[in-house]
């Protein structure tokens, strides 16, 4: 009786479910919804939409800057003088216009 004996059908079975089950958390772990690819992506979007802040805070900042000048409390006259004409369309007898 020196008859090697060959794994059950079920050992086998149980095997492979094993195996694909690992290989399925494997490929979800990596590609899944919250997987590393993801999370890089996310990541780089972050970094992206954070620029994005602020380049439109500068500019929000710059608007602000325009409108403080342009108020009741304090009126820069040089950019009230330019804004009318820009908007009128005139020019100073001293200025030069170039097409």
């Amino acid at each position: 009786m020196n008859e090697r004996s060959r794994p059950g059908l079920g050992t086998l079975i149980y095997f492979l479910l094993t195996l694909m089950l690992g290989l399925y958390f494997m490929f979800a772990a990596v590609q899944g919804d919250y997987g590393v690819f993801k999370r890089a992506e996310i990541e780089a979007e972050g970094r992206l939409l954070t620029e994005e802040l602020a380049t439109l805070q500068v500019e929000v900042a710059r608007m602000e800057n325009l409108t403080q000048r342009l108020s009741d409390d304090y009126l820069d006259l040089d950019l009230l003088d330019s804004q009318a004409r820009d908007v009128l369309g005139m020019v100073r007898t001293d200025e030069i216009v170039i097409h």
